[in-house]
């Protein structure tokens, strides 16, 4: 039989995961393009309607300060 400090800590920690886990379902997404996963109908990426497909090209505007 688990000591009862266990017993107690381990209720403790599903309770707090539990109201985490409420808080964040009643708060939403934290973002405007986020939806959840599982909801699209192809094989393509889904990028959120911006068009971006998110390359390695992300960053090429930006200079170097001292090359």
């Amino acid at each position: 039989m688990p000591p009862p400090a266990l017993c107690g800590f381990l209720l403790l920690l599903a309770l707090v995961f539990a109201v985490s886990y409420g808080v964040g379902a009643a708060a939403g997404p934290v973002a405007p393009g986020m939806h959840g996963t599982g909801t699209s109908s192809g094989g393509a990426e889904d990028t959120g309607g911006t068009g971006d497909t998110g390359g390695t090209d992300d960053m090429g505007n930006m200079h170097g300060g001292g090359h």
